[in-house]
């Protein structure tokens, strides 16, 4: 694959294109990730994401475009991953590629994620990482999976 997969800083002008990537009906639906309206996005990004000092926030570039996120952050004790792509961007390899350099700066274990079940890809990738099924939780109606990384990447078990 030619694809030059990279991280960096997401800023705020990064936003527009992350809402209209959380609002792709098909991310939507896998996800079951309910999207959220422009002005409670943007609110919620310039907050509590961006300005969360504990966060660790990257946008994945290919090339010159703007793929998506991936996103850490603390709920109470346990340390959280999540992240979105623009559909152009599935199944490329780039979730992959991006994840690993994510959890090469991402330093803290134990590290958790909670897909949507039906989620494949997003358990698969999460699994291709090291990731390990640890049980479920609920989100409204719906059952996703708890995934935990225990060791950093590239560790001796």
């Amino acid at each position: 694959m030619d694809d030059d997969v990279r991280l960096r800083d997401v800023t705020e002008a990064d936003l527009e294109v992350l809402l209209e990537y959380e609002h792709d009906p098909e991310a939507v639906r896998r996800s079951r990730f309910p999207p959220r309206e422009r002005e409670a996005f943007m609110h919620h990004w310039k907050t509590r994401v961006l300005g969360d000092p504990t966060g660790f926030v990257q946008a994945v570039m290919v090339g010159d475009e703007l793929a998506g996120n991936l996103v850490a952050w603390w709920e109470g004790d346990r340390r959280f991953i999540g992240y979105w792509f623009g559909r152009a961007f599935w199944g490329r390899g780039i979730g992959t590629r991006a994840l690993g350099l994510f959890l090469a700066q991402e330093r803290n274990r134990p590290l958790y994620a909670d897909p949507f079940h039906a989620n494949l890809a997003s358990v698969r990738l999460l699994e291709k990482h090291g990731f390990e099924r640890a049980g479920t939780v609920l989100h409204d109606e719906d059952e996703h999976l708890l995934l935990v990384l225990r060791q950093p990447v590239g560790a001796r078990l």
